[in-house]
């Protein structure tokens, strides 16, 4: 399974589950509040469906929200241990608190859900009046809250001095509303299965795996399940503006989140203001069945680790890492590998943590060694890196990252007639010719058989802003191809490109001075990059 989450373009705080832990603490919620635990859901019959042009009216009747009572939640959090860069010691204030939206916007005097925020604010803001940006990591499925307070300690203190970091879980996940379709020994089960799809029985095989996702997901949130969509989070995003107290939106979007960011400019364009769009979402592929461009994005990006073996003390017993992957999965697929636990590794699993360390160029070395000793028998670090990626905890649990991603993935797609097998089985073979290490991985694809049939496909990015938008794209982005950032410039109609030719997902805070120098002075001052800069891989 191949999406555009990834490993977050943060340093992780020091522990999610106990910062997660710490937030629920401050901000006196627990997971799983609102409707999701009532199970109110049921009684929701309404549906959003329809065109990208009716989901970019206003809706009409929709409550201006009340301002958030922030909750002072600065002890619990530096206690829990996160980062505050020195520039900034003793002048942070955490603020953690929740807002109320409508589940149904078209409906807003129904039920609703509560959204978990934290704002980040530093005494030495002088900003008048204080200015906020919202940060969304990606996913979708990406918790917002501990990526926020990991941005804190990355981002310079001249932004944070700036600007309020406000960073929320959106609709679904984490804290807010989160959806769950399979217990955490359902999502092993899930995850771990390798049907082989360039066979008939390996795509009815995944066929009914599909079913049974969908069918868990139906079951555990109900009717309601149809409003966790892109649409209906960016008119969460307006309602946090205005929460906040914010006349306009500033906004800073890795990977997916760019994406949600461009919904929210179709949806408020008017209300653009300050607007980072890093790792982009491309709009051309966005409904598009089987789209081969990220396989090629993560097929590259090997060969570019491969390159970087040929020299790395790390691959000193991996002459071929390419042939290296393929013996593995091979190995895998004839008998899953030992681990020294209980679990063992599969091929669906081996290529996962594969993947997760292509997000990454600091990951190579751990990829390196996880290759080399799965080369002989033993696949702990290829099952740490996939358990990385799922973020499955030592313990067995997992966030709810995969249910709220394909949660809002089906959700956001055209409802289609789902293909016959012959062809499913058609593409498959293809992409299993085409890209070897990841096409049988991702093959031609059930898609989102038995999904709900009440779809918001996400809108198109074609309402120029009143003020430019800052795209940033990487050369060799495996996760989101650096041709998508090229296609939403050009789609936004007024915003400018940031490139950078470096490895790894999106490009802002990945360890280029550069980029990081025109995005923080786009984001303080407004100033746009000089055209068709490129910022050097060093």
């Amino acid at each position: 399974m191949i999406n555009c989450q990834g490993s977050s373009t943060v340093e992780d705080v020091p522990s999610r589950r106990s910062l997660r832990s710490a937030l629920r603490d401050a901000a006196g919620v627990a997971i799983g509040v609102g409707v999701l635990a009532a199970g109110t859901l049921t009684a929701c019959t309404s549906t959003v469906s329809g065109s990208p042009a009716r989901l970019g009216a206003p809706v009409a009747g929709t409550p201006r929200p009340s301002p958030i009572a922030f909750n002072d939640c600065t002890a619990t959090l530096l206690n829990a241990g996160v980062p505050v860069p020195k520039p900034l010691k003793g002048t942070v204030r955490f603020g953690c608190g929740q807002l109320t939206v409508p589940l149904d916007y078209r409906h807003p005097d129904g039920a609703s859900i509560n959204l978990s925020v934290i704002r980040i604010h530093s005494t030495l803001n002088t900003t008048t009046p204080v200015q906020s940006l919202l940060v969304n990591p990606g996913g979708p499925g990406g918790g917002g809250l501990d990526f926020g307070l990991g941005l804190l300690g990355q981002m310079s203190p001249a932004v944070t001095r700036h600007f309020d970091i406000v960073a929320f879980d959106p609709r679904g996940v984490g804290q807010s509303a989160p959806v769950q379709c399979l217990t955490n020994a359902q999502k092993d089960r899930f995850l771990a299965a390798s049907p082989n799809t360039t066979t008939r029985a390996g795509i009815l095989a995944e066929e009914r795996q599909t079913r049974q996702f969908s069918s868990g997901c139906a079951d555990h949130v109900g009717s309601g399940l149809q409003f966790y969509n892109t649409v209906s989070t960016a008119r969460d995003m307006d309602q946090l503006r205005q929460a906040v107290g914010d006349d306009v939106m500033n906004y800073l979007g890795f990977s997916y989140g760019t994406e949600l960011g461009w919904t929210y400019a179709h949806l408020f364009p008017q209300l653009v203001h300050t607007f980072v769009l890093d790792g982009a979402v491309d709009p051309t592929q966005v409904h598009k069945e089987n789209s081969t461009v990220q396989l090629k994005g993560f097929e590259s990006a090997f060969g570019q680790f491969a390159a970087w073996c040929k020299s790395a003390p790390a691959c000193s017993r991996l002459p071929d890492p390419t042939r290296a992957v393929e013996q593995i999965y091979a190995a895998a697929r004839r008998a899953p590998l030992s681990t020294g636990s209980s679990r063992r590794l599969t091929e669906s699993l081996a290529s996962t943590g594969v993947i997760e360390a292509l997000y990454s160029r600091s990951s190579w070395p751990h990829l390196a060694d996880a290759l080399t000793a799965a080369q002989h028998g033993d696949g702990a670090g290829l099952l740490q890196l996939a358990d990385r990626y799922n973020q499955r905890q030592a313990d067995g649990s997992y966030a709810n990252i995969i249910d709220a991603n394909i949660t809002i993935s089906c959700n956001d797609s055209p409802a289609r007639k789902p293909p016959a097998v012959s062809t499913i089985l058609r593409r498959s073979q293809a992409l299993a010719r085409r890209f070897p290490l990841f096409g049988s991985d991702v093959g031609g694809g059930p898609g989102c058989l038995g999904w709900q049939p009440h779809r918001t496909p996400v809108p198109p990015p074609s309402a120029p802003t009143p003020k430019p938008v800052l795209v940033v794209g990487n050369l060799h982005d495996p996760a989101t191809p650096y041709q998508g950032a090229v296609n939403l410039t050009t789609a936004l109609g007024n915003a400018g490109l940031l490139s950078w030719n470096g490895e790894g997902h999106t490009s802002y805070l990945s360890g280029s001075s550069c980029v990081d120098h025109y995005v923080n002075d786009y984001l303080i001052h407004g100033t746009m990059p000089p055209d068709h800069t490129v910022c050097p891989a060093k």
